[in-house]
């Protein structure tokens, strides 16, 4: 049973993800060269310009980020299986990849909403677009996904740049420890938000998820940062009796969804050279997570530390595909009941409750009443980056596994 779940679940992630890549590449290509993903996931509509924030009037530099390591890791994939695919993404890839470094050499940044004449905004007063501020010395969230993207594309193609993006990633680096990473994108960036943010494990759990890109462009220098980072997280956010990542050192909030991201980028970027002890922490990490949020369609958004209880009860359709990689990595490497058990859920659910198919697309949050009007992050549809990466993870995971697991009695 399990080698047939093994075949079962890699044919149906390889073909859900070449079919997600085809709508991708096949989407209008704005003038200004970036992905345009702007479609309602419930309603199947186009956003225009009467959509405001949602409306092709703004452009949000996380997913053109996200959305450049996607195409240029998936171009590599297919080269030698479906070469026009392949050669397709390459080609989109290189003009994103222009625009995005054009967005970055305006102002060292990418930030997290630009408008129309590419300007970085944020709701104001209002909901207006207001001005945000690019002088201030502070690193986000955008700037780690066009890091990435940009680093992803340059080790391949521009190996020239990628030095360049090497320090615009060190930077960001350097921002978390530094204290200069702000969260919240939505609101002026500065130092009064600064001073009063929350140590959140968001940033460190994200930026995790460069290690590998730079182990690849470098040959495994300079990814002692990650070493840190998982020691940081661990020592800081884990509760002990519950085995839950809380967002805050001391707060009751857990996002489980990012605690799975974690396991995730962690098995991802060590692989099979990992301490027994972290392995066993993993495990304990990813099964109380899944445990506590899986509850209606998905994973909830937030549940309690202290008392189990759901804090936000819409499910994002990320958390299921990361689950599906954390889980996916962690079998290969255990061969557990547990891990495969969490693995299928998963799987079961994203495939049975969020994937559409026709168009190859999720809803983006769903409620135990079905698809709801809630944007997680950015209006725009995946990129093939929570989904697409993460099933790939888990495809190339089932292919080993279908290669070296051996029956046991009674498996």
């Amino acid at each position: 049973m399990r080698q047939s779940f093994y075949a079962e679940a890699r044919q149906r992630y390889q073909e859900a993800n070449t079919a997600a890549l085809r709508w991708l590449v096949d989407r209008p290509v704005p003038a200004s060269g970036f992905l345009d993903t702007k479609m309602h996931s419930i309603t199947l509509r186009d956003y225009g310009l009467a959509d405001g924030w949602r409306g092709p009037d703004f452009t949000y530099g996380w997913i053109q980020g996200r959305g450049l390591e996607a195409l240029t890791t998936f171009a590599d994939e297919l080269s030698g299986r479906d070469s026009e695919l392949a050669r397709a993404l390459t080609e989109r890839a290189h003009v994103l990849y222009g625009a995005l470094e054009a967005l970055v050499a305006r102002t060292g940044h990418v930030y997290f909403c630009h408008d129309r004449q590419l300007r970085p905004v944020y709701p104001g007063s209002g909901e207006t677009a207001a001005p945000q501020d690019t002088h201030a010395d502070i690193h986000t969230y955008s700037d780690a996904f066009a890091a990435k993207g940009l680093l992803a594309f340059a080790a391949r193609h521009r190996p020239q740049d990628a030095g360049r993006h090497l320090d615009h990633l060190a930077r960001t680096i350097d921002a978390i420890e530094q204290g200069r990473f702000q969260i919240d994108e939505r609101r002026l960036l500065c130092q009064e938000a600064l001073a009063c943010q929350p140590d959140d494990l968001g940033p460190r759990m994200i930026l995790l998820g460069a290690a590998s890109l730079v182990a690849a462009a470098t040959g495994r220098h300079n990814t002692g940062y990650a070493v840190g980072f998982i020691e940081h997280v661990l020592s800081q956010h884990l509760d002990g009796p519950t085995s839950l990542l809380r967002n805050v050192p001391g707060g009751d909030a857990c996002n489980v969804g990012h605690g799975i991201e974690f396991v995730g980028f962690v098995l991802d970027h060590l692989r099979s050279d990992i301490d027994p002890d972290l392995l066993r922490t993993l495990e304990r990490i990813l099964e109380a997570s899944f445990a506590a949020g899986f509850r209606g369609p998905g994973l909830v958004l937030s549940v309690s530390v202290g008392t189990g209880a759901v804090l936000a009860p819409h499910c994002p359709w990320w958390s299921l595909p990361e689950t599906i990689r954390a889980a996916a990595l962690l079998h290969r490497l255990t061969g557990s009941d547990a891990s495969l058990a969490i693995w299928r859920q998963a799987d079961a659910a994203f495939f049975g409750r969020y994937w559409r198919g026709n168009p190859p697309i999720a809803y983006q949050t769903m409620t135990a009443d079905g698809p709801v009007d809630v944007i997680p992050a950015t209006p725009d549809l995946d990129p093939c980056y929570h989904t697409g990466l993460s099933l790939l993870a888990a495809s190339r995971a089932a292919a080993e596994l279908a290669i070296t697991w051996h029956p046991r009695a009674g498996s």
